[in-house]
């Protein structure tokens, strides 16, 4: 089912659409060196062919994973030859090229540089990385995203159509809840799709009029999953992370883990559930345990860093961590007011001994004149008004009585008596 001309390629308009530079300069063979980045199953490949069909080049595929210097030599010296008797440019396709070493990468360098070669070098790795610099500064990068589902499910529809190339002679029956499943389970990955719809097409058994039907069980049976009720884009999707929100915030531990469980497993983007978390930490936690933001920092990293399912730990803890900490809501509470006064006030100038004064002239209107230095006072602490003169005395900041913020409240209490030793407020917002 791989594409052979941009009319069968799905995805990645923002690069091949109509229009688009990248499409021009295949169509008029006047393509560049190029590395194809993105994730697995996202069409690198397939580009990579529909360009080969489309240019007049001569079309050189290699693996990075079996070929080495040798191999790249000599279709080097064949692309010479080529060039030189007939006047063909050569593409040469590397596959996985983030899997050369630097010597294999450095010995295609002169012939990119000089033109006896075009490379379209293909990654799932980012090419900062993976790529040496000289050769990367002789290539356009263009990025490939993850296809969307809507793209996954053309694709299977296509494949099921397709009796040349795909699976239209079997008179398949697909039913919805299969096709979902299936669609949700690729992950955006096409080969995954069309893998798990050729095993569980060619593991159902044709009736009487020979038609097979493949239903959620068949497509649960090729993946080995159970299908969950879950829609990534759909109102189950912000019930459960509703859940499990509020059952940190709820400090439940247990509840919070299994909502977190209920979206991993079937399917939920990690990173999604790790940008939650974040704003947890500040949004309920804040300051009554610092730690907090670290904490979903760290599992945000670490699932970037080894992905899943191993990442899913590093989430739980975090979850975890999250649910048994002080609760405080003092920070977004806090801020809240700081931007309701920013839309409901004027624009204070900044007082004139808080400003810097850079030059001379601004020393002479009286830039940082009577700043006081809170290092050359006791405590290294002096009181002063640091906010614009229309909001001299406001209060914004108002720490609870849990965790570090006791400890806070305390220092402000002893630095602004005045402002902070009265117990703070207990709002919702």
């Amino acid at each position: 089912m791989r594409p052979r001309t941009f009319a069968e390629f799905v995805g990645q308009q923002q690069i091949v659409g109509e229009g688009k530079v990248l499409r021009k300069a295949i169509e008029q063979d006047q393509i560049p060196s190029i590395i194809l980045w993105g994730p697995p199953g996202s069409g690198k490949t397939t580009l990579a062919y529909v360009i080969a069909n489309v240019t007049k080049s001569h079309f050189v595929p290699v693996s990075a994973v079996s070929a080495g210097v040798a191999d790249l030599r000599k279709a080097v010296d064949e692309a010479r030859e080529r060039l030189g008797m007939y006047g063909q440019r050569t593409i040469l396709f590397i596959d996985e090229i983030h899997r050369f070493n630097k010597a294999q990468q450095d010995a295609i360098l002169p012939y990119v540089e000089n033109g006896t070669i075009t490379l379209i070098g293909a990654t799932t790795e980012n090419p900062s990385f993976e790529v040496i610099s000289a050769l990367l500064s002789r290539c356009r990068v263009f990025t490939l995203e993850m296809l969307s589902d809507a793209e996954i499910e053309t694709i299977v529809r296509r494949a099921l159509e397709d009796a040349e190339r795909g699976l239209g002679s079997f008179n398949v029956q697909l039913t919805p809840e299969a096709l979902k499943h299936l669609v949700t389970m690729a992950g955006g990955d096409a080969r995954i799709a069309l893998t798990a719809l050729e095993l569980a097409v060619l593991a159902a058994v044709p009736d009487a009029e020979g038609k097979r039907l493949v239903d959620l069980p068949a497509v649960e049976g090729a993946f080995q999953h159970r299908a969950l009720l879950y829609d990534k884009s759909g109102e189950e999707h912000y019930n459960l992370i509703s859940a499990l929100h509020k059952s940190m915030r709820g400090s439940d531990p247990d509840a919070a883990l299994y909502w977190l469980g209920r979206m991993l497993e079937a399917g939920e983007d990690p990173l999604y559930i790790a940008r939650r978390l974040v704003r947890f930490a500040s949004e309920d936690i804040g300051l009554a345990d610092p730690q907090a933001l670290v904490q979903a920092n760290a599992a945000q990293q670490a699932v970037h860093f080894i992905g899943m399912p191993e990442g899913n730990l590093a989430l739980a803890q975090a979850v975890i961590y999250l649910a048994t900490a002080p609760k405080s809501n003092a920070l977004y509470l806090a801020y809240s007011k700081v931007q309701e006064d920013v839309k409901q006030t004027r624009n204070e100038p900044v007082p004139m001994h808080l400003r810097n004064p850079v030059t001379g002239l601004m020393r002479d209107v009286g830039y940082g004149r009577g700043y006081k230095y809170p290092h050359r006072y006791p405590g290294h602490f002096v009181r002063e008004n640091y906010l614009p003169e229309g909001l001299r005395g406001r209060r914004y900041y108002q720490p609870g009585e849990l965790g570090f913020e006791r400890e806070i409240r305390k220092r402000l209490t002893s630095w602004w008596k005045e402002r902070y030793e009265e117990k703070s407020e207990e709002l919702d917002p």
